[in-house]
This record gives structure tokens, C-alpha cells and sequence, in this order.
């Protein structure tokens, strides 16, 4: 009985805001919230109001991989006694992540999950940052490091909120393990997990995309894609998903160049998870 007040809530909100103008605000509990509702052109999306489930991009968008990796590293470093720049391994090694897929998307490499292929990459990123003496567990552990990524400060309590009103779950291109381990490590509130491995293909193919309203038995315009990347994004969109895009602008550090701007993939623009949820109504 909660989820359908909840969703009948929603609705209204998403029908009311789509005829205000764009500077409009809704005032409520003694202060005014903004409300800009999807839009694109300045005319609102009115499919984000049949929106049942909210899927959601992973690295850099609801965790912080650089700061966590970078981390991780140093402190692999110092116990060996060595001087390394943990975020310049970092984003050595998130370098090679899309390469890395897109060998086995052109059938160049058989189906291989994405531990395995930061594994091929780790071994071959020590050698250039010239750290040598690891033993094969250290290795492993500091493989693993992507199953430890911390989230950003309001992916967890944003997550919990719009979890109160729609099915959220992680589409990713990490494997279910990596995906399961982060979840509890960094407590996000997933309802389900879905992504690459379930289909053995990788973003931004379009069958991981569709996957998502299928296993979810709902059309792909109730599902909305969440991510800070764009290109994420107009994938998702081409297959028939609503999208929201979250700028990350520290995601690649302070000289980085993340998206920062919606383009016409876009449904809805949010500054973060609890905006995010406050834009849908929850």
C-alpha cells in the first residue's frame, strides 16, 4: 500500500512539474526547492513520470575508484618501503579499462570478466611503476582493490531514498563478485545486481542496456540509466532507456575532465543522488 501511494505521489509531482515554467520552485516545510523536471530544449520529459526502476553506472559515478585506488596503493607502497604516486598509478590502470573491454567486444578476447582484466593489467602497470617484491597474494589483494571503492558522500543516502520508491540496482561492467563485494563494503543499498557478466558483454553494447528492462520484466522507458557519463548515456538511449545524468567533477581528480554538461541523451540533470531523488519525488 506504501509503494503505491509512492508511486501515485511521484507521478503527480513529475505531471506538475512538467508544466511549470522552467524557474519555477515548490515550496514546502518553510523552504523552496527547486524543481527542474527532465528536459531537453527547455521542454520536459514527460516519460520520466513512467519511470518503475533506476539502474545505475558504477565506477565514477557512485563510487570514487581514483581516490580509493590511489589509496590502496600508497599504502601497498609503504609497506614495502617504496615511493609511488598513487594516483598517477590510478588512472594508469582506469586508462586501459576500456581498451581492455574493447578487445573482448571485437571478439579479439573470449568473454572475460572485468577482475581478470584489471588482473592482466595490474601485472603489467607494476612493471612500469618499477614495484617489484609483491608476493601473488599481495597482488591479488591489491587486485581487489576495485571490490573496496569508496562512494561519494551522498551515494548511500541518496540510493536509500529513491530505493523507497523504485527498484534500484548497479548496471556495470563489473562482474557479480566485484559488484557484491562493493555493495557490502561501501553499503549500498542495491535491490538486485545486474550488468555485464549476466549478458558476457560489456557496455556500451546494447544487449547489457536492454538486459536491464528484461530481467526487470518492464519496458525500457521504465528504466532509468543514471551515470555521469555521457556516453553511457546515449547508449542507454538509443535502446529506449530515460537517462539522468550526475556530473562527478572530481571523478578524475582536479585537473581531470569529466562531463559536466547534459547533452540531448539527457531526460534529467541532477547535482547528486539526493537532488536526484528530490527531482523524482522521493
Amino acid at each position: 500500500m506504501t509503494r503505491r501511494f509512492s508511486t501515485v505521489s511521484r507521478r503527480k509531482f513529475l505531471q506538475a512539474g512538467a508544466v511549470s515554467t522552467a524557474g519555477a520552485a515548490l515550496v514546502g516545510a518553510g523552504h523552496a526547492t527547486a524543481f527542474s523536471p527532465g528536459q531537453i530544449g527547455g521542454r520536459p520529459d514527460r516519460r520520466v513520470a513512467s519511470v518503475k526502476a533506476l539502474v545505475f553506472d558504477v565506477f565514477g559515478t557512485v563510487v570514487d575508484w581514483r581516490t580509493s585506488v590511489a589509496r590502496e596503493v600508497e599504502e601497498v607502497a609503504k609497506r614495502k618501503g617504496l615511493t609511488v604516486n598513487g594516483e598517477k598509478f590510478a588512472d594508469a590502470w582506469r586508462a586501459e579499462y576500456r581498451p581492455s573491454m574493447d578487445r573482448v567486444r571485437s571478439g579479439e578476447r573470449p568473454w572475460t570478466k572485468l577482475d581478470t582484466l584489471h588482473r592482466m593489467v595490474l601485472d603489467k602497470i607494476l612493471i612500469d611503476f618499477r614495484i617489484a617484491g609483491l608476493s601473488e597474494e599481495e597482488i591479488d589483494s591489491l587486485n581487489r582493490a576495485w571490490h573496496r571503492l569508496r562512494p561519494w558522500p551522498d551515494a548511500v543516502s541518496g540510493l536509500t531514498r529513491l530505493k523507497g520508491a523504485f527498484t534500484i540496482a548497479p548496471l556495470s561492467n563489473g562482474n557479480m563478485s566485484l559488484m557484491t563485494d562493493m555493495a557490502k563494503h561501501a553499503g549500498l543499498p542495491w535491490d538486485c545486481i545486474l550488468g555485464a557478466e549476466l549478458v558476457r558483454r560489456y557496455k556500451p553494447d546494447r544487449e547489457v542496456y536492454q538486459s536491464a528492462a528484461d530481467f526487470l520484466d518492464l519496458k525500457p522507458a521504465d528504466v532509468m540509466m543514471v551515470a555521469a557519463h555521457l556516453g553511457d548515456l546515449r547508449a542507454a538511449k538509443a535502446v529506449g532507456l530515460s537517462t539522468a545524468f550526475v556530473a562527478r567533477p572530481l571523478e578524475y581528480g582536479p585537473n581531470g575532465k569529466p562531463d559536466l554538461k547534459p547533452d540531448s541523451s539527457v531526460d534529467l540533470t541532477a547535482g547528486d543522488f539526493n537532488d536526484l531523488a528530490g527531482q523524482l519525488g522521493v
